[in-house]
C-alpha cells in the first residue's frame, strides 16, 4: 500500500491512526486560524491550538478504530495479517 512505505513495520491501526491523527490535526489547524483571524486577531493562534489539538485527538482515535476495522476484516478473509 503506497501511503504506508514510510512506516512498513507499524501495525495498520497505529499507522492509520497516525496518518489520520495528521490530516486531522493539519485541516482543524487551518480552520481554527481562520476562525481565530475573523474573530480577534491577535489571538489567532491559540484558536489553532484550540481547534487544532481536538481535530488530531479525535482523527488519531478515528484512524485507529479504522484500522482495526480494516485488520479485522483482513483476519477474516484468511489474509495474513501484518501485526
Amino acid at each position: 500500500m503506497g501511503l504506508f512505505k514510510a512506516s512498513p513495520n507499524l501495525p495498520k491501526p497505529m499507522a492509520y491512526a497516525l496518518l489520520a491523527g495528521m490530516w486531522c490535526g493539519l485541516l482543524g489547524g487551518v480552520v481554527g486560524l481562520l476562525i481565530g483571524l475573523s474573530v480577534y486577531p491577535p489571538t489567532a493562534w491559540a484558536a489553532v491550538l484550540e481547534v487544532g489539538i481536538p481535530a488530531a485527538l479525535l482523527g488519531f482515535v478515528g484512524g485507529l478504530l479504522a484500522g482495526a476495522a480494516r485488520l479485522f476484516m483482513d483476519s477474516g478473509r484468511g489474509a495474513k495479517p501484518r501485526h
